[in-house]
């Protein structure tokens, strides 16, 4: 449900990304800014300077968790 409201308009359904917007493919073998859980919840509290807004604010740690264990099932991340 978090990733339906929150990402799969930029990231597609399955994490492939979609270049058009500037998001990342999530589900291939490279990550941009490293694929640890840390790395990956720092992602998207934060952001990284990219299109991809802070869910800091908007989402709760829980939900930002749920996030991160979600992308690391796609196996990789660009």
């Amino acid at each position: 449900e978090v990733a339906q409201a929150n990402c799969v308009a930029c990231h597609n359904k399955g994490g492939v990304g979609n270049r058009e917007v500037g998001a990342p493919n999530l589900s291939d073998t490279t990550w941009l800014y490293g694929g640890t859980r840390a790395a990956i919840y720092e992602t998207i509290w934060r952001s990284r300077a990219g299109v991809m807004p802070a869910f800091g604010k908007r989402l709760s740690d829980d939900s930002i968790r749920k996030l991160v264990i979600y992308v690391r099932n796609f196996g990789g991340g660009e």
